[in-house]
């Protein structure tokens, strides 16, 4: 399984980026998908996720308002739209997604970069 994160960039205090990830294999289905991120010298955080049953979605409390997660299940797909950004969400953003199976293996993308500047 693989998970292919794309959508970082640099971007100025009140804009706007939108992240987009995909976890391919050729039988993975998944139970959800998130986001997290980790700012340099700080411990990685959970950002915002999506279950696919009911559609619940969880957001940090420092993201809610700004940011909307959204996504695609049969497409292993997720997004997370992120407004009014701010410098401290400066991070490495992750997308994970947790299988459909007994075991419920949580699978990492390679991260992607966001840069806010001030």
């Amino acid at each position: 399984v693989q998970l292919q994160a794309s959508g970082g960039g640099l971007v100025q205090a009140g804009g706007s980026l939108r992240l987009s990830c995909v976890a391919s294999g050729r039988t993975f289905t998944s139970i959800g998908m998130g986001w997290f991120r980790q700012a340099p010298g700080k411990e990685r955080e959970p950002v915002a996720a999506i279950t696919w049953s009911g559609g619940t979605t969880y957001y940090a409390d420092s993201v809610k308002g700004r940011f909307t997660i959204s996504g695609d299940n049969s497409k292993n797909t997720v997004y997370l739209q992120m407004n009014s950004l701010k410098p401290e969400d400066t991070a490495v953003y992750y997308c994970a997604a947790r299988s459909n199976t007994r075991t419920r293996d949580d699978y990492w993308g390679q991260g992607t970069l966001v840069t806010v500047s001030s």
